[in-house]
Parts: structure tokens; C-alpha cells; sequence
């Protein structure tokens, strides 16, 4: 009988922990500590990424999964030519197509800066266009027309060499055709007319999947560049589904629709003989985003329409097969709070997730403002500390949990009432009477330390009269500095330093008021514009630095969007998992916290936490069972 290490070429190790390089999958070891034989094994998975700005059906896209473009699509008010890039973490904005539409599509082998839309539908219903365009990384180029119009069709290529197959003209097409870079040219036939279907590979061996006939289809069709041949089919009948694929025999398909409309959450994956199912994904939209260069070993699905609740989605998921099991990053629940309260001390004392401090701001609308509290967190539980001098809502705080500051806010919420100018310092035991600030404020923008700080924005006496005025404090005294260089706002946040600051969004002077989605940094000196986030709104959560930020939450309303900032653009990540205004929090963009507020629904006493995404060794322990 041959031995493991005869068959395998590898001896059983003795280890006292588990090895970590994926080299290592496949090998059976003994683990000494656990008393165990382990091994490493290779796992498939759907989970989840950071959602789109723009939620959307039936766009097109392409690239590989860390570098990904979504172009086109519907929208509840009709169709779009927004534009957004993935970068393997978030989505942000990329540059709009030249002719508005969705029902297009994109080659699936395509790479983020050599990307080709085409068709599509320009209005409801049938309003085919043949219009081409070509993506550089920054804008889109309108190129020679397809030679036939045509929607719903499955395409796949590269910007050179590309294919569109079947869809509708208005009735279901058997029509192809072929891009050389220049020009468009009818090709031979499919051998079943059928929309809806999803296109993969390349020009000379690409694969039109699944569709739309008489019914949802499970056929699928090979193209050699020339002639289309009938291959094997999916194992389940769907159509308006997704997929991707650089090779014929390394594609994969996923969701859809059959017939009645139900969505369809099914995965599989083919080698070149067969389609196998593999893990379904989490999401139920169907008509997403289909277009992702690389082996169906790392996908992505993107966007969609959801039947129940109707409606359009935002949503992500990535598709990774490996020996490494992926855990998204998400934003999950933290301690409660011992007293619930929205309008706490804005901008937050939270120079990390395990340290951060909730200051005043009042439990509900009352008649007077009372809530003089400060609780401490320390990762897991909030704590009482020492109460602040004179309690206020929308007060705003800079520094740490060792040496804070709170300035300005309101003490009463009759209409009218003006903002207090009063500041006060934290030594981590007790709070004391600082000198005043040269304006009383309240919702402005925080940022810096107990001796160095900035306050920017917000609102004067008597409220509300909006500002763009700004205050630097030096640890004794306050000092104006040059103002902002946009409309005064107020629900304004900010991070970083006094001399590297960052203060983004806001709202100016109500009812009903505009939310801004503008941002600056500030040196120390003078405010320069740079690019506004992907959303406006107002009493956002902000934390990080200037060129590494993350605004969460804010108005209108109770928002859960969440976006990061790298120092130069903006991009989406995992939403909060309750919508909320009037918030605080803080610490680093790769470990966020967030805390208190006006939910859109569940508790104002609530801790959410963010956690990066993280990769580690899928480690299994062998039994007998």
C-alpha cells in the first residue's frame, strides 16, 4: 500500500501551529497544541463589498475585480450615464458616458483603462441605440456605431476585439456582430434568438450564456470568431444575469431571473466541458452588473433590481475561490451607551476605537437641555466619567480621551436661542473652564488637539445664521483665521490637524436648505478646495486624517452611506447598519467608531465599530466522522 508521502510527495509534519502560506494547501500536518491533524482546503464564497453610489440595474461593466467599471444603467427616474471605479475596496466616481442609457453592454475582458461600451437602450421601453464608446481610466470617446441597434445583449471583448451577441431589437435577435477597434461588422448568426443572456471571453472563444427565448434559457453558445456552436448548458435556466470571464473555459455566471420574475441567487462556474453550481450569492437582485475580466475564480456583482422590497440596489459582492477565506469589512455593534442622546459634541473625541468620549447633548426634544454626562469607552462599555461644566447639544470637540476639548453648542432649544461661545478642557478625570471663543457656535466643524485646535462653519448668534467663519485655539485663547472658502454651512465635520485639516459637506441656512457635498483642507494658513464627496449631506461622522478620512451617516434624514477619503477622491465602503444624524465618533478610516444619534430606526444609544477586510488561511481539522 503506498504511503502519503508516495502519493503526495510530502510527509505528515509535526507542528505546533498552523502554517499560513497558501503553498501549503493540500498538506496534512499534526498540530501538537490542539492534539488534531489539520489541513489547508480551498473554499468558494460570495461576500459582500462596498455598495455603488448610485444604486442602478442593468449597467454594463468590466475590468478585473479590483479594478472594475460600471458604466449606464436604470435608475427609478430613467436611465443614467454615471460612471463609477472600483479599486478592490470602494467605488468612485469615474467619467460620465457621452450618450445616456442602460441595457447596454461592456467587454467582460476589458481593463479599467481600456474599457468599450456599447448599445442600449436610451429611454424606457424601446429606444435602441447603437452608440460606442471607449473609456480611457478618465473619460469616454464616442466611436463608429454597431451596425445593428440592439439591448439586452450579451457582449464581451476587448477594446479592440470585441463581441456583441443576441438581444433586442425590439423582438429577441439571433444577430452578432464584431469590433475591430474601428469598425462594427454583422457577424453569423447564434443559433437561438434569445435577450438577456451574458457574453464572456474573448472575440475567437467567447461564450453567450442563458437569455431570454419563449421562456428563461439554459443554452449556451461558443464562438470561435467565425461560426457559434452549441455547448453545454447551464444547469439552471435564467435570463438578465450576470457573469465574467477572460477565457471560454474560466467563466462563471450568477443571478438572473426566471420565468415570473423571481431572482435567482444560484453561482456556476465553467471549465471548458461543464458547468458545476458553486456557492450562491447573498443577494437577490437580479439584472446586475455582468463584466469582470480574470478566471471565475474572483468575481464581482454589482447593483440590480430587488423584488421584494421593490427596488433598485446598490449592493456589491465579490466571488473569491482560493485557500483563503476573505472576511468583508463591515461595520458591526459595539457597547450601548448608558444614557441614549443624539446632538453630542460634534466631530468627536475618539482618537481610536478603544478610547473615545460622548459628550452632553440631550436625550429627546425637551423644553431645557440637562444632560451635563460624559461616558467613556474603552472598547467594550461605555463608562460615566466627570460631567462637563454647562451641558449642550451640537457642541463641537477636538483632542483625545486624556486631553479634550468641547466648545461652543446650545444650552436651550427654543427657536432663535443663540450658541454659546463657552469652551472647556479634559485632563481624563475632570472638565474646566476654558477662555471663550471670539463667536458662539454650534454644529461646526472640529478637529485638532486640546492646544492646537480649528473650529470651522457652523452657526452664530442667533441661530440660525450660518458662517464660513473660522477660529483656531492655541490651549489658552482664541483666534480668528481666514475663512472658509464655500457658502456658509452648518452640520459641517472635520478631521485632522490644525495644520493638516479636512472639512467636508454641510448644510446652508434652512428651510428647507442645500446640503453640500464640497470639500477643503486647511494648512494651517488658508482653505483650498479639492474633490467633493460622492454624496452631500449633512452631520456626517467624520475621522481619520486629511488624506485619510471617512465621513458616515449624516442628513438628511438618517443616512447609513459611509465614504472614504484617500487624499485625493472619494469612495464608497460598507454602509453603517443603522442610519443615523446628529452623531459622533471618530479613530482611524480602517477602525471607525461611531456612536449615538438620531436613528432611522433602533437605538440612539447604539456603538458601531468598523473593521478592514482581512484574509487568512482557510485551516480545517480533519475527523473521522
Amino acid at each position: 500500500m503506498a504511503t502519503y508521502r508516495e502519493i503526495h510527495g510530502k510527509a505528515i509534519k509535526t507542528l505546533s501551529s498552523d502554517p499560513s502560506a497558501e503553498t501549503n494547501a493540500g498538506q496534512i500536518w499534526y498540530n501538537t497544541t490542539s492534539d488534531t491533524f489539520k489541513t489547508i482546503v480551498k473554499t468558494s464564497a460570495w461576500s459582500s463589498a462596498a455598495p455603488i453610489s448610485t444604486a442602478r440595474s442593468n449597467a454594463g461593466g468590466f475590468g478585473i475585480q479590483t479594478a472594475n467599471v460600471i458604466a449606464g444603467g436604470s435608475l427609478p427616474s430613467g436611465k443614467t450615464n454615471l460612471c463609477e471605479e472600483y479599486n478592490g475596496s470602494g467605488w468612485a466616481t469615474g467619467g460620465v458616458l457621452n450618450t445616456t442609457r442602460g441595457e447596454l453592454s461592456g467587454v467582460t475582458s476589458g481593463t479599467l483603462t481600456a474599457g468599450l461600451m456599447f448599445g442600449g437602450n436610451t429611454a424606457p421601453g424601446w429606444n435602441g441605440t447603437t452608440a460606442t464608446e471607449e473609456y480611457n481610466g478618465t473619460a469616454w470617446t464616442s466611436v463608429n456605431n454597431m451596425a445593428t441597434t440592439v439591448s439586452f445583449m450579451g457582449g464581451s471583448g476587448i477594446q479592440t476585439a470585441a463581441f456583441s451577441a443576441g438581444g433586442r431589437v425590439p423582438a429577441n435577435t439571433n444577430n452578432s456582430q464584431e469590433y475591430d477597434g474601428t469598425n462594427w461588422s454583422n457577424g453569423n448568426p447564434i443559433n437561438t434568438a434569445r435577450q438577456g443572456g451574458v457574453g464572456t471571453g474573448i472575440q475567437t472563444a467567447g461564450l453567450y450564456c442563458g437569455g431570454e427565448a419563449s421562456g428563461a434559457s439554459a443554452d449556451v453558445e461558443s464562438y470561435d470568431g467565425t461560426t457559434w456552436t452549441e455547448g453545454p448548458n447551464l444547469g439552471t435556466a435564467r435570463y438578465r444575469l450576470g457573469g465574467g470571464g477572460d477565457t471560454q473555459n474560466t467563466s462563471m455566471v450568477f443571478a438572473g431571473s426566471v420565468p415570473g420574475g423571481a431572482s435567482k441567487v444560484l453561482t456556476e462556474l465553467y471549465d471548458g466541458t461543464s458547468w458545476s453550481e458553486t456557492a450562491d450569492m447573498g443577494s437577490t437582485a437580479k439584472e446586475q452588473v455582468s463584466g469582470f475580466r480574470g478566471p471565475n475564480t474572483a468575481g464581482i456583482a454589482t447593483g440590480g433590481y430587488i423584488n421584494s422590497p421593490p427596488g433598485w440596489a446598490s449592493t456589491s459582492e465579490e466571488f473569491n475561490q482560493g485557500t483563503n477565506v476573505i472576511t468583508a469589512a463591515a461595520w458591526a455593534a459595539g457597547g450601548t451607551l448608558n444614557t441614549a442622546r443624539s446632538a453630542v459634541g460634534r466631530s468627536g473625541i475618539a482618537p481610536t476605537q478603544n478610547a473615545a468620549l460622548c459628550v452632553s447633548g440631550y436625550p429627546g426634544p425637551p423644553s431645557s437641555i440637562d444632560v451635563k454626562n460624559v461616558e467613556e469607552y474603552n472598547g467594550t462599555s461605555w463608562t460615566e466619567v466627570g460631567d462637563v461644566n454647562s451641558s449642550r447639544y451640537r457642541g463641537i470637540c477636538a483632542g483625545t480621551t486624556a486631553a479634550g476639548l468641547f466648545f461652543g453648542g446650545n444650552s436651550d432649544v427654543t427657536p432663535g436661542t443663540k450658541p454659546l461661545p463657552l469652551s472647556e478642557e479634559w485632563d481624563g478625570s475632570s472638565w474646566t473652564a476654558g477662555n471663550t471663543m471670539q463667536n458662539g457656535n454650534e454644529a461646526g466643524a472640529g478637529l485638532g488637539t486640546q492646544t492646537a485646535a480649528l473650529q470651522a462653519g457652523g452657526s452664530l448668534n442667533p441661530y440660525p445664521n450660518y458662517t464660513n467663519t473660522a477660529e483656531e485655539y492655541n490651549g489658552t485663547s482664541w483666534s480668528d483665521v481666514p475663512a472658509t472658502i464655500f457658502a456658509s454651512v452648518s452640520g459641517v465635520t472635520g478631521v485632522g490637524t490644525q495644520t493638516a485639516g479636512l472639512i467636508f459637506c454641510g448644510n446652508e441656512a434652512p428651510p428647507p436648505g442645500t446640503n453640500y457635498a464640497n470639500a477643503q483642507t486647511y494648512n494651517g494658513t488658508s482653505f483650498t478646495s479639492v474633490n467633493s464627496c460622492l454624496e452631500s449631506g449633512n452631520g456626517l461622522v467624520g475621522g481619520g486624517t486629511q488624506t485619510a478620512a471617512f465621513g458616515a451617516g449624516g442628513g438628511p434624514g438618517a443616512k447609513s452611506r459611509v465614504q472614504h477619503y484617500d487624499g485625493t477622491s472619494w469612495s464608497t465602503v460598507p454602509s453603517l447598519g443603522t442610519g443615523r444624524n446628529n452623531a459622533s465618533g471618530g479613530a482611524p478610516q480602517t477602525a471607525g467608531i461611531y456612536f449615538a444619534g438620531t436613528p432611522g430606526s433602533g437605538s440612539p444609544g447604539a456603538t458601531e465599530e468598523f473593521t478592514s477586510e482581512s484574509t487568512a488561511v482557510n485551516v480545517k481539522t480533519l475527523t473521522q466522522s
